[in-house]
């Protein structure tokens, strides 16, 4: 597969736009190809390295309202899903029963600068009642066995994400 500049496409784009100049077509062909090598990206290896370490990460839903909410959580990335454990009832978990479209984002702990952004779908909500995820999200977070925070009248569940729009930061230190 070879690579695409995704600056040379933004500015493709632009520049049409500016100059008024419509090619249907050409356009839908072009925003097409590049949709579908924005959700293959997700297999980047920079981005599989930002869900395998310490990263927190941060989901927003839609509220009732329509208005967003954000909260940080745990998460890893397997088979082209992004994985969140949450608990039952959350709001969270309420939002998503509603409305499954959902936007996450990951930052390096060690650079900022180093980051993806995923919209999305929750495609599935898979009981993790044994705990067995959130125990593999406790080693990658805390290098523990155990999740160490279960509550007795608590029902983990994990939230299946499948990457719909892909953004990744290109390769930028802070001292530049």
């Amino acid at each position: 597969m070879f690579k695409i500049d995704q600056t040379l496409i933004r500015g493709f784009f632009y520049n049409l736009q500016k100059r008024g100049q419509k090619n249907p077509f050409l356009i839908t062909t072009l925003q097409n190809h590049y949709q579908r090598y924005e959700i293959v990206k997700i297999m980047d290896d920079k981005v599989i390295k930002l869900f395998s370490e310490k990263n927190l990460v941060f989901i927003a839903t839609v509220m009732k309202d329509g208005a967003p909410q954000v909260s940080p959580v745990w998460a890893n990335y397997e088979d082209g899903y992004v994985m969140v454990n949450t608990a039952e009832g959350r709001i969270k978990h309420k939002n998503v029963l509603r409305d499954s479209r959902v936007a996450v984002s990951v930052v390096s702990k060690d650079n900022p600068l180093d980051m993806t952004t995923i919209r999305g779908t929750v495609e599935e909500l898979i009981p993790d009642y044994d705990y067995k995820h959130a125990d593999k999200l406790t080693q990658q977070y805390m290098g523990r066995e155990h999740y160490p925070f279960k509550r007795d009248d608590e029902k983990r569940v994990i939230l299946k994400i499948k990457p719909n729009k892909v953004f990744v930061l290109p390769e930028l230190k802070m001292s530049e």
